[in-house]
């Protein structure tokens, strides 16, 4: 590591952006100012935010700090585990093929679909009547 005061990483999942920040301490995550658990009551949610730190085995290494805005919780999440794996580059890119094997890297880019005319929804039509 080197002596930056701390590691920066955009995170992007569906129609939400995390903007990530790792400090060197003991392991805080702090959301939009407050702390993750209040933000995220599910424990899928939170297993999945943790997860980079928790395969590279720095969850008692960096205070976390994120700044989230768009989407829902599951987006959220999403994009900020991707926001905390390329921070975790940044501070070391030795953990870089730990991460990549996990998937961690990757940028999901599974997006809504758009709405069509004449449908309700993207490919829902309404219900044909014969007579």
């Amino acid at each position: 590591m080197n002596d930056r005061a701390y590691f920066y990483g955009t995170g992007r999942r569906k129609t939400t952006v995390a903007r990530v920040r790792l400090y060197p301490g003991q392991g805080p995550v702090v959301v939009n100012g407050k702390p993750f658990d209040e933000l995220f009551l599910g424990e899928g949610l939170r297993r999945e935010i943790l997860k980079p730190l928790m395969v590279t085995d720095t969850l008692d290494r960096f205070n976390v700090s994120i700044k989230v805005a768009g989407g829902g919780d599951s987006g959220r999440a999403g994009a900020i585990r991707h926001g905390i794996a390329r921070a975790l580059v940044q501070a070391d890119e030795s953990l870089k093929p730990v991460l990549r094997r996990h998937g961690l890297l990757t940028r999901d880019p599974r997006m809504k679909e758009r709405k069509k005319y004449g449908l309700v929804r993207a490919r829902k039509a309404k219900q044909y009547t014969k007579r």
